[in-house]
């Protein structure tokens, strides 16, 4: 995990425009890394959509952030309606926020506290046991736990586990 607070995160938003996230002060903020044509991160949609149902409620901020610099606004606006994701959508078309955190394939999710600091980083839960390999339900929602642990100001007990999905260093920048 990434050592020091994040302080201000710039990503461009649907219209290219460059934009600044800063997470100090939320409750909690989660990225989930994603893109159009992985199809584990699109299976996922459903927990996405529910996860971030349930835990802005809470009072936590939700971003898609898209990785492909190949894919355009329209083709991630229709994505976003396709797959139903009520979250905001952001682009990381030159990787410097993948970089930063880590972020190696998608989906993969970053929850950082409210004091700026990457609290987790990995799969959403273990229903993926490898690339090709899954399970009808998952036994463990690390994203959840993380979520509701760092919302109750204790430690997450996994602070990273190992995504399976789409490699983020295939795509090209």
């Amino acid at each position: 995990l990434p050592e020091g607070p994040l302080d201000t995160i710039r990503l461009l938003d649907l219209e290219n425009r460059a934009i600044e996230i800063r997470p100090q002060g939320q409750r909690a903020t989660v990225f989930l890394f994603t893109r159009t044509d992985c199809p584990i991160s699109n299976r996922y949609a459903p927990t996405i959509q529910r996860l971030c149902d349930t835990f802005s409620l809470r009072g936590v901020v939700f971003y898609l952030v898209y990785v492909d610099p190949q894919q355009s606004a329209a083709d991630i606006a229709r994505h976003r309606q396709t797959y139903n994701y009520p979250c905001a959508a952001v682009r990381d078309l030159d990787h410097r926020f993948v970089d930063q955190v880590g972020a190696r394939v998608t989906p993969e999710a970053i929850v950082v506290d409210s004091k700026g600091r990457v609290v987790y980083r990995g799969r959403v839960d273990d229903r993926f046991v490898a690339f090709g390999k899954s399970r009808l339900f998952p036994t463990r929602e690390d994203l959840a736990l993380a979520l509701d642990a760092t919302l109750s100001g204790k430690a997450v007990e996994m602070p990273a586990t190992d995504a399976i999905g789409c490699f983020i260093a295939d795509l090209k920048r």
